[in-house]
C-alpha cells in the first residue's frame, strides 16, 4: 500500500510539474508573439512614415527643379526669339513672355526628371558626387549656362562650325569645372542626344523653326546647350539631394580644414 501511495503521489506531482511547465511556455510564446507584434507594427510605422517622408522630400525637389526649369526657358527662350535665332508663329508669341506656352511647362518637366536622375543614378552606381558641393559653385554653374547659352545668340563667327567647336569647348570646359563625374557626363550626352532628337522632330512638324539651320532642322550648336543645361540642373539636384545631416557634416569638415 505505501508503494502504490508513493506512485500516485509521484504521478500526480508529475503531473503537476508537466503542466506547469506547459503553462509557462505557453505564456513564454504568448509573450514572445506579442512583443514580435508591437516590434513588426513599430517597424511598420517607422517605416511608413519614412516612405512619407522620402515621399514628400521627392515632391518638394521636383517642384524647385520645375520652378528653375520654368525660369531658365522663360529667360533663355526669349534671348533666342529675340536675337531671332528661333521663330515661332506670331500668333503662338503674343503673349506677356512672347513665348509659347508650352515651352516653359516642357523645360520645367524635363529639368525636374533630369535634377532627380542624377542623385539616383550616382547612388545606383555608388559614386556619390562629391566634387564642389556647395551652392556657391551650383550657382556659378548656372551663371556659366546662361552665359553659353547667350553667346550661342550673341557672338557673331563667319559660320555655324565655328560657334558649334567654341560652345563645345565651353560646355566640356563646364563640365570640368562644375561636375567631372562619369555619370554626369555620360547623363548629359544622352541628354542632349534625346533633347535634340525631340527639337528635330518638333522642327520638321512646324512647331517651330531655327534660322539658318545647320544640322538638319536645327543649329549645329544646339546640343552643346543641352548638354550644359542638364550638367546644370544636375548639379542643382544633387545638392537639392543632400540631407541636412551632410552639409552639416560637410561644414564641420570645411571648418576643421580651415583651422
Amino acid at each position: 500500500m505505501p508503494r502504490i501511495e508513493e506512485s500516485c503521489w509521484t504521478y500526480s506531482y508529475a503531473r503537476a510539474h508537466r503542466s506547469e511547465s506547459i503553462s509557462t511556455s505557453t505564456l513564454l510564446v504568448a509573450k514572445v508573439h506579442e512583443m514580435m507584434t508591437i516590434l513588426t507594427s513599430v517597424l511598420a510605422a517607422a517605416y511608413g512614415s519614412l516612405a512619407s517622408a522620402k515621399a514628400m522630400n521627392l515632391l518638394r525637389r521636383g517642384l524647385v527643379l520645375f520652378t528653375v526649369g520654368v525660369f531658365l526657358a522663360l529667360v533663355l527662350n526669349l534671348l533666342q526669339i529675340q536675337r531671332h535665332v528661333t521663330l515661332f508663329p506670331e500668333e503662338v508669341i503674343a503673349t506677356i513672355f512672347s513665348s509659347a506656352w508650352w515651352v516653359p511647362p516642357c523645360c520645367g518637366t524635363a529639368a525636374a526628371v533630369v535634377g532627380l536622375l542624377y542623385p539616383c543614378i550616382d547612388s545606383h552606381l555608388g559614386e556619390p558626387h562629391k566634387f564642389k558641393r556647395e551652392w556657391a559653385s551650383v550657382m556659378r554653374c548656372v551663371a556659366v549656362f546662361v552665359g553659353i547659352n547667350h553667346a550661342s545668340a550673341k557672338l557673331d563667327f563667319a559660320n555655324n562650325m565655328q560657334l558649334s567647336m567654341t560652345l563645345a569647348a565651353l560646355s566640356l570646359g563646364l563640365w570640368w569645372t562644375f561636375d567631372r563625374s562619369r555619370s554626369g557626363f555620360g547623363l548629359g550626352l544622352t541628354i542632349a542626344f534625346v533633347a535634340t532628337l525631340v527639337t528635330q522632330l518638333l522642327v520638321y512638324n512646324g512647331i517651330y523653326q531655327y534660322t539658318s539651320p545647320d544640322f538638319l532642322y536645327i543649329r549645329s550648336w544646339l546640343p552643346c546647350i543641352f548638354f550644359s543645361g542638364g550638367v546644370t540642373v544636375g548639379n542643382i539636384g544633387r545638392q537639392l539631394a543632400m540631407g541636412v545631416t551632410e552639409i552639416r557634416h560637410k561644414e564641420c569638415l570645411d571648418k576643421m580644414h580651415k583651422d
